[in-house]
């Protein structure tokens, strides 16, 4: 069992020093480079007249720098933020407000000035790195000390930073290195979900725990098909680890099989559904490989849940479960009334354990409406409805509130709503998820009252506001179709009445 999540990656580069950490694209980065990067970097915030614990964003896409620069933060005591390149100026400006972080690392150029706090550029962090130092981690971050603070979708506009401590992440490591997914040692792991999606923490800190390597998939690249299909054969993945949308643009080219990637062993899914028919398609491709399905929030630490997906299970259930519940961690349902419900029925999913997090970062408001404490541990109330069978599986069945998952992102309508609210060219305008077959979010629908229309076409109204929305929200956040409409629907309290909308645009 794992104790220490940076002793144990250090302790990788003493055993096997040249062995390759990260791939990007062909550029090669070893265990060595990891922990002399790291310490460097660590070594120079040490140096800093910075305060003590605070957090430090670090801004950019999958470089192998990101990752150094987690590991720096934690080993010289401070929480890492990660940022991600593709994120609109209006988000960063957010997180500078809410967490307050003491330095910035840009990995990446970033998009707004930043003079209030020091800020450690891309090609001054090249630099850093090659100053060799015998570094000790004297003050390292560890116990329930914030290992990371990955900030998430709020519902008044405004995100919210989820604290994981150190030993939120050694309950989910040890988890998952352990006998419930048997993954091979040494293993080849894709590295697809950008950092600031906790899906990341699932390829990545699993991987340089047990040695092995990582196989960035940057974003350009998984978003153009030539290019994905040409590199994915080359990496030899033996662990694909990704949101199930991600899995079915892969299976959209029919060399995603076992012949043309013959290591791939362990697909790991989290983030949203993995529906049947997905799992049927894999397993079709795939016949040697375990097929695992994951359930968790951000506040729980990535997943809590898991099961491999067998054609028994395919058979059996109508919905894929989401598996049996993580020895260390409990999962209760509760009704409307907050009590715990009999096994099999449904209510919401009430999470806790040593994988619940502390809370939101500088929001004690948000913080006490979803955690407490419950059977003398730490709780969070998930909002996620599912139920406990018999034996243990747990199912789930949807959302308690506007909250969707779209591609493997938690994205909240109100903040779809607000950032559409704030463009010149709306006046009123709501958010509305349709919905698939298999109770899976296909396609994320604005309704639109436009202001002072001048635009001959509806299409050219539509590339303006999309234009717009850049600036105010995350890509995966804005709608991909627009329907304009001379009023929306209003409930009895004066309120847009979403649940209406929803109703029509699925036809329920």
């Amino acid at each position: 069992m794992i104790k220490n999540i940076l002793e144990t990656i250090n302790a990788q580069a003493a055993i096997h020093p040249d062995s390759p950490a990260y791939d990007y694209l062909g550029r090669h980065n070893s265990y060595r480079d990891l922990k002399e990067y790291s310490d460097s970097l660590a070594a120079y915030i040490d140096c800093q007249p910075i305060k003590t614990n605070a957090p430090i964003m670090i801004f950019g896409g999958q470089e192998f720098s990101m990752i150094a620069s987690f590991l720096a933060a934690a080993k010289s005591g401070h929480a890492y933020i990660p940022v991600d390149v593709n994120s609109p100026s209006e988000r960063l400006t957010a997180i500078l407000t809410i967490a307050d972080p003491a330095l910035v690392i840009a990995c990446d150029a970033l998009p707004i000035k930043i003079s209030d706090r020091p800020v450690i550029q891309a090609d001054q962090l090249a630099n850093i790195f090659l100053q060799q130092t015998a570094y000790k981690m004297t003050h390292a971050v560890t116990g329930d000390d914030t290992f990371y603070i990955i900030f998430t979708s709020g519902t008044t506009g405004q995100p919210k930073g989820v604290q994981i401590s150190s030993s939120n992440i050694l309950s989910f490591a040890n988890w998952q290195l352990g006998s419930d997914f048997n993954l091979p040692e040494h293993a080849s792991t894709l590295a697809q979900a950008p950092f600031s999606f906790d899906l990341s923490v699932m390829d990545w800190i699993p991987a340089l725990l047990a040695g092995g390597q990582l196989r960035a998939l940057p974003k350009e690249v998984a978003d153009n098909f030539k290019k994905l299909f040409e590199i994915l054969p080359q990496y030899d993945l033996q662990v694909f680890v990704s949101t199930p949308s991600f899995a079915e643009v892969c299976l959209i080219n029919p060399d995603f099989d076992q012949v043309h990637l013959p290591q791939l062993s362990h697909f790991l899914f989290c983030g949203e559904e993995l529906t049947k028919k997905t799992a049927d398609k894999l397993q079709g491709r795939f016949p040697g490989a375990k097929i695992f399905n994951t359930y968790g929030p951000t506040e729980a630490t990535v997943a809590v849940s898991g099961v491999q997906i067998t054609q028994q299970l395919v058979n059996q259930f109508d919905r894929l479960p989401v598996g049996y519940v993580k020895s260390d961690t409990q999962v209760t349902i509760f009704d409307e009334q907050g009590k715990p419900v009999p096994r099999g029925q449904s209510g919401e999913i009430i999470i806790y354990g040593p994988s619940v997090s502390k809370g939101y970062l500088n929001n004690p408001q948000k913080t006490a409406a979803a955690f407490f404490h419950y059977q003398g541990q730490r709780a969070y109330r998930t909002g996620d409805l599912g139920s406990l069978d018999a034996r243990g599986l747990l199912h789930y069945e949807g959302r308690k509130d506007f909250q969707i998952k779209l591609h493997g992102y938690r994205i909240e309508l109100e903040e779809v709503n607000h950032g559409l609210s704030q463009s010149d060219l709306v006046k009123q305008a709501v958010a509305i998820p349709r919905y698939d077959s298999d109770h899976k979010v296909a396609q994320l629908l604005a309704w639109v009252v436009p202001k002072d229309n001048q635009f001959a076409k509806d299409a050219d109204l539509t590339k303006a506001l999309k234009e717009d929305l850049k600036e105010r929200m995350m890509s995966y956040m804005i709608p991909s179709r627009f329907v304009y409409k001379d009023s929306l629907p209003i409930s009895a309290n004066g309120k847009i009445d979403i649940k209406k909308a929803i109703a029509e645009v699925n036809n329920v």
